[in-house]
């Protein structure tokens, strides 16, 4: 594929030196083809920006071309959690519509048409950590809207997303800014300093000083550089008081409903500090001035901050594409956050679009840096996706799948996510300065589980199994049923939709010797172990 930035350099100037020579236009040479695309190529990019590639998909990717592909996706509107959720029967317990919730994800992320945003949506839920697991178990409404408003704001301006962030409901109770009050000495109340923290060192900027290239800045005597203190974080406390649930009569009357658990946060003015605040590298909010006007200082110093260009490239290119970003493509993808083009600092659309379009994102050979490990949620969609998984009653309810799989739709364990972005398994990986943020929960286990699930889909929940429950999830086999009986069509056609047909000679070869042990006739477990062998397989869990 034509993708060499040198050449097309040269093909930009040979059009710029024939446009300005002496020769009219009809003697400058035609523009060049546009780049063909082949099917592993399609695939690849569709593993990176949505929840699995098909070969449908695929074929739209080679007809549009990528940069048309996203263009297209970021158009259309988001798939919503909520307006569903809100829809059903209202139990008397809202933690009872988890599963519900749990269900509409999948719904969306399987089958929704805004691939693209839905699994940025999921990278941006791996970064600014909400969970079901503890506190906001009842407040189901809050964990879908907080999704949506992921979603909404997937291409939106990271300004905008760390003030929706900050007053959703959810992460108020969750990192406990909500009902945080000011300082009262005689009733020994000070601020909570939780989401202050986390607001820096997990969404916005880290521990560290950054280069644009990610790359960490030292001080005079070789030591990183902090980006904040204690005082600091005392400074940005103070400035999330007066803030909790809207509508109230009074602070502390706010209490959470079906409503206002939606809502943003609104300000109770006296209680809310209004003494100066120490905020990032010297600068203050102004004594007097009020909770609004301290929370957009607070919220605009740190959008300024440098880190946040390269925190938040490392981060997504992370989740969508490569877990060992080289310096320049952390660089190039900062500097589009930075400026987009036309001078606007924060645009995730550009940032997205400098992430899936970098040549790094699918390199002319292959490097031991490429790709990373797939979510094992992530491996699951592409299965589903692949095989045009469905029930009979048209739903996911997939309990348990932060059990089977080890994650789940804003269901981690804390706000550090499921897995550190800084985690090295021990081993070659480790003692290459090398990570691999998803091996963390890739224990023995976990894998075990993964394995048992896949073949449990395989051969128990296809479209020739019988005595399906309503809410069973099975997969169409029907393409395969019909070369069951053929090694080496059977084997080409799975690998064909779950790995583009870039098969190993060694998955190849073990795959056929396995199914050639089972008679022609057992059509249905010839497929099935067709399916298992190669989705339970490291080619499917490795994303290039």
């Amino acid at each position: 594929m034509l993708r060499n930035p040198l050449t097309s350099l040269l093909a930009s100037l040979t059009l710029i030196v024939a446009g300005c020579g002496g020769s009219s236009g009809s003697d400058a040479p035609p523009p060049p083809p546009p780049d063909v695309i082949s099917k592993a190529e399609a695939f690849q990019f569709l593993n990176q920006a949505s929840f699995g590639a098909t070969e449908a998909e695929a074929q739209r990717v080679i007809d549009m071309g990528f940069a048309a592909w996203i263009n297209e996706q970021m158009q259309r509107p988001p798939s919503l959690q909520l307006p569903y959720l809100k829809s059903l029967p209202r139990p008397p317990f809202l933690f009872e519509l988890q599963d519900d919730r749990v269900d509409i994800w999948f719904r969306n992320v399987v089958n929704g048409d805004d691939q693209l945003r839905q699994r940025v949506a999921f990278a941006l839920s791996e970064i600014m950590v909400v969970s079901q697991v503890g506190a906001l178990i009842d407040h189901t409404y809050s964990l879908a809207d907080y999704y949506d408003v992921l979603a909404r704001n997937a291409f939106g301006n990271y300004r905008d997303l760390i003030e929706e962030v900050t007053l959703h409901p959810a992460m108020g109770v969750y990192l406990s800014m909500l009902g945080n009050e000011k300082p009262n000495t005689a009733l020994n109340i000070r601020p909570d300093e939780n989401y202050a923290r986390e607001l820096m060192q997990l969404f916005s900027i880290g521990l560290v000083e950054l280069n644009n290239d990610g790359s960490v800045r030292l001080d005079g005597f070789g030591q990183p550089i902090p980006t904040y203190d204690q005082p600091v974080i005392e400074g940005f406390a103070h400035v999330y008081t007066g803030w909790t649930y809207a509508g109230a009569p009074h602070f502390h009357l706010a209490f959470p409903n079906d409503n206002n658990q939606t809502l943003p946060m609104q300000l109770y003015p006296s209680f809310h500090d209004t003494g100066p605040k120490l905020l990032l590298n010297g600068a203050t909010a102004a004594a007097g001035q009020g909770g609004a006007q301290d929370l957009a200082d607070a919220l605009d110093n740190i959008f300024a901050h440098r880190n946040v260009g390269p925190f938040i490239a490392i981060r997504l290119i992370q989740r969508l594409v490569t877990s060992n970003p080289s310096p320049g493509y952390v660089q190039r993808v900062a500097s589009a956050f930075n400026n987009n083009g036309g001078g606007v600092r924060g645009d995730l659309a550009a940032v997205v679009r400098a992430i899936l379009l970098d040549p790094e994102a699918r390199p002319e050979s292959r490097m031991d840096l490429d790709g990373k490990i797939k979510e094992p949620l992530l491996r699951l969609s592409q299965l589903w996706r692949a095989y045009d998984a469905t029930s009979a009653s048209g739903r996911y309810p997939l309990l348990g799948a932060s059990i089977f799989f080890g994650q789940g739709p804003l269901q981690s364990p804390s706000v550090f996510n499921f897995f550190s972005p800084f985690y090295a398994p021990p081993g070659e990986i480790r003692d290459s300065s090398l990570v691999a943020p998803e091996l963390q929960i890739a224990t023995e286990y976990q894998n075990t589980l993964v394995t048992n699930y896949m073949l449990y889909q395989a051969i128990g929940l296809t479209s020739e199994s019988t005595g399906l429950a309503e809410d069973d999830v099975f997969i169409d086999i029907g393409d395969e049923m019909a070369v069951a009986a053929d090694t080496d069509a059977l084997v080409t056609m799975v690998a064909g939709k779950l790995l583009a047909g870039q098969i190993s000679t060694t998955l190849e070869t073990e795959a056929k010797g396995m199914i050639n042990r089972i008679p022609a006739t057992e059509s249905a477990i010839r497929v099935g172990e067709a399916i298992y062998f190669i989705a339970s397989s490291p080619e499917f869990a490795y994303q290039r």
